[in-house]
């Protein structure tokens, strides 16, 4: 203790004995005020990701809403801006081309068929843990549903999650009952089933139909040599489905076998 301290507590303990009583009681319920104080914080649980309630993540993220219409769109929608893309209400799946980058809708209007989408690759080291994840949740009147799965197409063809078992899967998208909630599918639309190895088929000759994958590998999007990357959208009545996409990682059951 300083030696000013000293100096004023004998001070104040000879001249003022109840003064130096309140102030030692007073300096004794601020500490333990301060002590309960740093108790409690240390039991305090901190948020967990999806305190909002809804089931995604709290914090910045990335929205884009994949919505259901009646008529198709006419007007150009090349390198738009907005965060949405337009599918066919009903039927003919949609084609979500994906190319590496920056989020960004490039072509907004799925209802000729096609549309485009940017983003990142999800999972750079091949380690099965994302960079960022994604959330997804159907929106408007109950009723509607969706099919959506990743596919790629290579010089042996195009190949989608439903092609191969066990591995990255088509999810569903429907909108029931009820308040609508995220789920989080980080391992099924950011990354494909790749066929890595053939074997000839019946006819003994590499390249034709019956040939045989004998090396199924779960890989990130843009992880692999392709011709292209995309999103099959297969509407059934779903009027917005929901993305979000939050820079959080998502362990998954992928890694990479190289």
């Amino acid at each position: 203790m300083a030696r000013g301290q000293h100096v004023l507590l004998d001070y104040s303990e000879r001249y003022y004995p109840m003064y130096s009583l309140r102030v030692s009681a007073t300096v004794a319920t601020v500490a333990l005020l301060a002590a309960a104080l740093v108790a409690a914080i240390a039991f305090v649980s901190p948020a967990p990701a999806s305190a909002t309630g809804n089931g995604a993540p709290s914090g910045a993220h990335y929205n884009l809403n994949i919505i259901g219409v009646s008529k198709d769109k006419t007007a150009a929608m090349d390198n738009n801006s907005g965060h949405r893309i337009f599918v066919k209400l009903w039927g003919n799946d949609s084609k979500i081309l994906l190319t590496e980058g920056d989020f960004a809708v490039l072509d907004a209007n799925g209802t000729d068929g096609t549309a485009k989408f940017q983003l990142p690759n999800p999972d750079p080291d091949g380690d099965g843990t994302t960079a960022y994840s994604v959330y997804v949740r159907a929106l408007g009147k109950p009723g509607g549903s969706a099919l959506m799965q990743t596919c790629y197409t290579d010089d042996t063809g195009t190949w989608c999650a439903v092609d191969f078992s066990g591995g990255v899967s088509q999810i569903e998208i429907e909108r029931s009952k009820g308040k609508p909630t995220f789920e989080n599918v980080s391992k099924d639309l950011l990354y494909v089933d790749y066929c890595a190895a053939w074997d000839a088929g019946a006819d003994l000759i590499i390249g034709t139909d019956d040939d045989v994958c004998t090396d199924v590998d779960q890989v990130p999007l843009f992880g692999v040599e392709a011709e292209e990357f995309f999103w099959d959208y297969d509407n059934s009545g779903l009027k917005v489905a929901q993305l979000r996409f939050y820079e959080v990682p998502t362990e998954t059951p992928w890694t990479s076998n190289d």
